[in-house]
């Protein structure tokens, strides 16, 4: 039973505050109480960067990390090596790697893993234009740094083979990522090393 309010406007707030994932009614309603005890300025300033950031984020053209502009900032570095590329899930994972330091390559965010079981295909997924830049731009090794899990691993393979014949190195992050962890989730000192210590995909297949 979803607890009755005094006020609509709290019962309002309340409602779409927890439409945000891993926010329940109950954590809802804390931090809609705590914004009544502000100034009402902290509300006013917090209301405009959540409509400035819809508003005003988009998705890099080419690949597809949020940025402010056509490019991103990591695409559009001179000094970033535009010939590797690195492939994760999400941008939560660019961020990840971006923290580690180790990486001077450029990214390639899918969007997800291929998952059948919530009807996620590969054609659901950035695949396709990962392909397209490797078509076009003058890419020498793709790095498969996607998470350590069924989904992950399926992806990774799918991948793999559309690339096959693309005359292009495909390696993959080091397991030091444990099996079944997600990318953000893993600490820093792991994803570079990871990074570093990453192997050609197709030695997983020799015996």
């Amino acid at each position: 039973m979803e607890q009755e309010f005094s006020s609509r406007l709290l019962e309002d707030a309340v409602t779409e505050m927890s439409r945000l994932p891993g926010i329940g009614r109950k954590t809802a309603l804390r931090l809609a109480l705590h914004l009544l005890r502000q100034e009402p300025q902290v509300a006013r300033s917090l209301g405009d960067a959540v409509i400035k950031l819809r508003e005003g984020v988009v998705y890099c053209r080419k690949c597809h990390n949020i940025s402010e502009s056509e490019l991103c900032g990591i695409c559009g570095n001179p000094a970033r090596d535009p010939s590797v590329v690195c492939v994760v899930e999400n941008v939560k994972d660019v961020m990840s790697f971006e923290n580690t330091g180790s990486f001077n390559g450029l990214y390639h965010v899918l969007g997800g893993v291929i998952s059948p079981m919530d009807g996620v295909g590969p054609e659901k997924l950035e695949i396709a234009s990962l392909i397209e830049r490797i078509d076009k731009e003058d890419i020498k090794e793709v790095i498969l740094a996607l998470s350590a899990t069924m989904e992950g691993d399926t992806t990774n393979f799918y991948i793999y083979r559309r690339l096959a014949e693309k005359g292009v190195k495909i390696t993959q992050i080091a397991r030091g990522v444990s099996v079944g962890n997600e990318i953000e989730y893993t600490d820093e000192v792991t994803l570079g090393r990871s990074l570093l210590n990453r192997t050609l995909f197709s030695d997983q297949f020799q015996s």
